[in-house]
């Protein structure tokens, strides 16, 4: 046993991690250890933005767990990526840079989130991020986040025939869903700076790195929290294969995700008693809480082929893959540079939805999101899910060993709410990649494909082709003091756990309409303020759109073209 102290220590070098180390070792004052499981991020693949797909599936920088088979999905199993590499999960997400809805944070509040709401938040997107465009009321111009839109849509004309496709079908416009007016169709951004994937890492962690009060250690697996009664003192965790405990002196913060952290908190004996004691952990604290609450995000591939060969489905061969490569290594521009998801859209399902719950994703291929199974000849299509779902999971320890991968259980589509709201997504959909501005593109439909129209039909390809949208959050959620399932208060401190706190996806009280990496960087970056006891931003004053005929219509204007 090797015995140190440090003012705080953070478990996770991920999205929430980087921040924190950053911002709690800024005055010089604070002595910080950070621990990681994974290793360095210095891996080509990791920087090439177009390459997403190949660090998702190394098991070098990613957990790779999965769900318990899922009830509704027929048994299937999904799989659950998380980052296990500096950086965490951005340095091997999709790189999309959403923030949410104004409604989603002022959600956070109405469920017991006291000063989370976006006027609250608003402030803290601004201070993370710099944006490509410049500062505005919205958008932040000097924070280490970069924020871009990729290629700006030059590349490939689909992308601007799926917002016209979206205004054809009565949507509206939006030239930034993450400023004013998230709902419509428009540009999707990205966190790449220079061509390079932004991960977390880069942004907050490598311009701190050589800080004398900031101590990194990567490849250290923590095992469980040190308590002296109800107060966490340190951690335990395993260099090596031996033993090494470390202290606290201020707090313990935990940053390792919405799988690592309810996890980690039950092995320190902090959760469900009766999931504690049949795992053979023997309970500290009663905390129901933790791992409950549970949230993803599903989602589908709608494919069409495209009668058009200007899909990236004629850039799969070796000799286009090395041309591409090799001019990302000379220039960092031409596709390499991008995500490739350039183009996106928010709309709500039904009429009497305050603000959108369906996200799209476009993508001018057809092919699965790892880069496998492209379809023959070109193809477009886009990523789509219902944003806001009823079901909720839970995530439970199984044994008492922590190398064990616990048992993750989203149970998605176990509510009816969530079928019904599949089934508009199916057809609306359709209805919007079958408008007129798509007619010079758009050939067959792959998938669904038009066969699939009844209830029935529609339900059971769900079924069996709905993946993760790999959104993980909501497992150690902020609440009141009257929510007993409330893991975290406002303050982000564990309950009835004195020198702890969580920091990262799972201690948000319900999933945002969105991806999850800009509001885990903002969450994090208004933790920091909280931890130092600074001054929080100054709220701001601004008013988001919102149809103003919402309870009345699913859409502002009438299709072009409607389906029969």
């Amino acid at each position: 046993m090797i015995n140190m102290e440090y003012d705080y220590i953070i478990v996770g070098a991920g999205s929430a991690g980087c921040v924190l180390a950053n911002r709690l070792t800024a005055d010089g004052t604070n002595s910080v250890l950070l621990l990681e499981a994974g290793g360095s991020d210095r891996d080509l693949f990791i920087r090439m933005p177009t390459a997403l797909s190949y660090p998702m599936n190394n098991k070098r920088f990613n957990w790779f767990f999965d769900s318990e088979p899922e009830p509704a999905l027929d048994g299937r199993s999904l799989h659950c990526p998380r980052g296990k590499v500096l950086g965490g999960s951005s340095s091997i997400n999709g790189m999309v840079y959403v923030r949410g809805h104004a409604c989603d944070f002022d959600e956070w509040e109405r469920l017991g989130a006291k000063n989370w709401s976006y006027s609250d938040c608003l402030p803290y997107f601004k201070r993370s991020e710099s944006w490509i465009g410049g500062a505005d009321e919205y958008r932040g111009g000097e924070g280490p986040l970069a924020t871009c839109a990729g290629n700006d849509m030059k590349l490939n004309p689909l992308y601007q025939a799926f917002i016209d496709a979206g205004v054809d079908a009565g949507y509206p416009a939006t030239q930034d869903s993450n400023a004013q007016q998230q709902e419509g169709f428009g540009p999707m951004h990205m966190t790449v700076k220079n061509g390079q994937r932004w991960s977390a890492a880069n942004a907050y962690l490598d311009p701190v790195k050589k800080r004398s009060n900031l101590t990194l250690l990567s490849k250290v697996f923590v095992r469980k929290l040190l308590l002296e009664g109800k107060r966490a003192i340190g951690v335990e965790y395993e260099k090596r294969g031996n033993p090494v405990h470390v202290k606290a002196r201020k707090e313990v913060l935990l940053c390792a995700g919405s799988i690592g952290s309810p996890t980690l908190l039950q092995h320190s004996g902090i959760g469900p008693t009766e999931v504690l004691t049949k795992a053979g952990v023997a309970p500290v604290h009663e905390l129901p809480g933790v791992g409950n609450n549970l949230q993803d995000h599903l989602e589908v591939y709608f494919q069409f082929h495209c009668k058009q060969p200007i899909t990236l489905n004629g850039e799969l061969d070796l000799i286009s893959k090395g041309l591409i490569g090799a001019r990302w290594l000379l220039f960092r521009n031409g596709l390499g540079a991008s995500n490739h998801f350039e183009s996106c859209a928010f709309i709500r399902s039904r009429a009497g939805l305050q603000w959108p719950d369906i996200q799209y994703h476009f993508l001018p291929a057809a092919m699965r999101y790892d880069g496998a199974s492209a379809v023959d000849g070109h193809g477009f299509q886009v990523h789509v899910g219902p944003n806001k779902p009823k079901s909720r999971g839970q995530i439970k320890i199984i044994s008492n060993d922590p190398r064990d991968k616990p048992s993750i259980l989203f149970n998605y589509l176990q509510h009816e709410q969530d079928r019904e709201d599949w089934r508009r997504c199916v057809l609306l959909t359709r209805e919007i990649i079958n408008q007129p501005a798509m007619d010079i593109y758009r050939g067959d439909e792959i998938q669904p494909g038009v066969d699939i129209q009844s209830e029935e039909a529609i339900d059971a390809w769900v079924r069996d082709n709905v993946e993760s949208a790999y959104h993980p959050s909501c497992s150690c959620k902020m609440g009141a003091d009257d929510d007993p399932m409330a893991v975290v208060d406002s303050r982000c401190k564990v309950r009835g756990i004195d020198g702890l706190r969580v920091v990262d996806s799972s201690i948000m009280p319900s999933i945002t309409n969105g991806n999850l990496n800009a509001p885990t960087i903002m969450l994090a970056e208004k933790a920091a303020d909280i931890i130092m006891d600074n001054k929080p931003l100054v709220p701001a004053s601004v008013e988001p759109w919102i149809d103003p005929q919402w309870k009345q219509r699913q859409r502002p204007n009438e299709p072009r073209r409607v389906l029969k």
